[in-house]
């Protein structure tokens, strides 16, 4: 095709993989792989809306900056807007672009002059026509997009951990992307492109594809026939699917540059949900029966550390539901105020401080105080701490059991065979004198989990402050954006499957477990005995009955039954 300066381009370079080809030479890279091909096939000849959904890392975001100077060497009058989570993102593609157009010979001609725009925030190609808008303009997708006009728009990962962590944001993010409709031109060579991995089970990408969208997926291991049917369908790419084989399932579908043994070490890194996610990138919404705890289940209400009211009602209707609270849970997840109190504001029956020492670099201590009355338990306070077994952590535990006014202290013992203990105890004589009692766990953490807590959220028996669902969202902000769900007691328990190793960090939502645990077992054992003492009661009953009866016929002195 020949451009306004009667530049011709080669016949060969019309093949979209033959440009890619020619940018991987010139940034000194390997050949693209048959994967990253495929991709390029995707983008050349896909449908006009689209979504390449394809593994961390295997090159999409390069190939498709690619693709935006391939489009403008065909056609140099086409105008690109360049959209991603952040500002700062979508200009780094756009730089990127405007870096190959100065270096690859093949491109001078496409350089802007001097009286086009020529920034890495919008800039024009050398045989464009004048236009309201740039060749290539980039924007982040919280900007202004009202406006902009484009014949292709690229979304490239919009979808990140810090604007997909609650229900509120992605209800955001969901209207934001709307928006492409209605400034995208309304040609047949118009395209719209979504690039990006899930960041959570409610992903933009499954509502685009409700919305029409035609998703391709290429996930970073070759699924099972069964997976293939009821995970992926149609949309699994056909590269992909076409390379299913008894010897092939479960290895790496990008052998060169991602061994198995590297994905191993990249699933126990990101745990089985992300790397479910992120890397084998399951597109359909999980089976609900896969995730037994529900956000849904449990009671938010001011917690006390003292005294409760003696019956607490929970009720499903939607009134009730705190909006105001960072929800992490599923679509459909709602914080639920009580529906009403019953009875007189009462001393607890007791009040446990749980704590679950880290055992590893990246973990915390968890901590819970659980308080019981009349059958429900009380939240008051909830979270982990860095610093493992510093003595910043050890006493600033001492001050959360203080405070909240605890009975009894029950450790986790597993890890360091009762060395936390030994540390923390005189920091107790000293402080807060108080009972201290060690656990031991030999069932399976998870399984343990869900058994503990499920039976109480079931019940509507467990109650949390509202204090405590914000600083366990707002405590985690310290830690890198995309690792900071995992660090949350509230997506801990929305998350955690019976899988061994389904969530990456546990230690909060462990600790309220241990609490939880402990009375439970109390109020299991008060049960029995409240049973044998019915029975005795009954017994005695009959036998009084009885020696009535011998009484009235027999006319004779009572009897004592002993």
């Amino acid at each position: 095709m020949a451009t306004k300066r009667n530049v011709i381009v080669p016949p060969q370079l019309k093949n979209f993989k033959n440009f890619v080809y020619l940018v991987w030479k010139h940034l000194n890279l390997p050949d693209p792989t048959p994967l990253q091909y495929s991709i390029c096939d995707y983008l050349q000849h896909g449908p006009k809306r689209s979504i390449v959904m394809a593994f961390r890392g295997c090159g999409k975001s390069w190939i498709t900056s690619a693709y935006v100077v391939w489009e403008l060497l065909l056609d140099p009058s086409k105008n690109i807007l360049v959209v991603s989570a952040s500002k700062n993102r979508a200009d780094d593609f756009s730089t990127f672009v405007l870096r190959l157009i100065q270096e690859m010979p093949v491109l001078q001609h496409l350089k802007p002059n001097e009286n086009q725009r020529f920034s890495k925030l919008s800039f024009d190609v050398g045989p464009a026509g004048a236009s309201h808008a740039p060749s290539v303009k980039s924007l982040g997708i919280t900007s202004q997009l009202t406006g902009s006009r484009a014949d292709i728009i690229i979304c490239d990962d919009i979808e990140v951990a810090n604007n997909a962590a609650t229900q509120g944001m992605r209800d955001k993010l969901s209207e934001q992307v709307k928006e492409t409709d209605a400034i995208i031109k309304p040609l047949d060579t118009s395209k719209i492109i979504f690039l990006g991995t899930p960041q959570t089970e409610e992903s933009v990408y499954q509502k685009l594809r409700e919305r029409g969208y035609k998703a391709s997926i290429w996930p970073s291991e070759y699924p099972k026939e069964s997976d293939v049917a009821n995970i992926y369908g149609d949309d699994l790419s056909p590269f992909v699917g076409n390379n299913i084989t008894e010897e092939t399932i479960g290895t790496s579908t990008e052998p060169g540059r991602f061994t198995d043994l590297d994905l191993e070490e990249r699933k126990l890194s990101y745990g089985r949900s992300g790397y479910s996610l992120q890397f084998l990138l399951n597109p359909r919404l999980s089976d609900q029966d896969r995730y037994p705890l529900k956000i849904n289940d449990l009671i938010v209400m001011d917690v006390d550390v003292e005294v409760a009211y003696e019956k607490v009602i929970w009720s499903s209707d939607i009134a009730n539901a705190d909006l105001s609270l960072p929800n992490v849970g599923f679509n459909g997840d709602r914080y639920k105020r009580p529906s009403s109190t019953t009875g007189d504001l009462i001393p607890y029956t007791g009040s446990v401080m749980s704590i679950d020492p880290s055992g590893r670099g990246g973990d915390e201590t968890g901590y819970a105080v659980v308080c019981m009355l009349n059958g429900y338990l009380y939240v008051p306070e909830a979270g982990g701490l860095k610093g493992g077994y510093s003595e910043q952590t050890l006493k600033e535990l001492v001050d959360i059991a203080k405070r909240n006014k605890v009975n009894k202290i029950v450790v986790e013992s597993n890890f360091g065979d009762g060395i936390f203990t030994e540390l923390i105890k005189p920091l107790f004589r000293t402080t807060y004198p108080v009972t201290i009692e060690e656990v031991r766990h030999s069932k399976q953490k998870e399984l343990r989990i869900i058994d503990t807590l499920e039976p109480v959220l079931n019940a509507h028996r467990l109650i949390v402050d509202p204090k405590v669902i914000k600083h366990d969202y707002q405590s985690a902000l310290s830690y890198p954006i995309e690792k900071q769900a995992y660090y949350q007691l509230f997506h801990q328990l929305s998350r955690i499957t019976k899988e061994r190793g389904s969530i990456t960090h546990d230690d909060r939502l462990d600790a309220l477990a241990i609490a939880v645990a402990y009375w439970t077992e109390q109020m299991a054992a008060s049960a029995d005995r409240n049973m044998l003492e019915r029975k005795q009661e009954l017994l005695q009953e009959e036998l009084t009955k009885f020696t009535d009866s011998f009484h009235k016929r027999n006319n004779k002195v009572s009897v004592t039954w002993i």
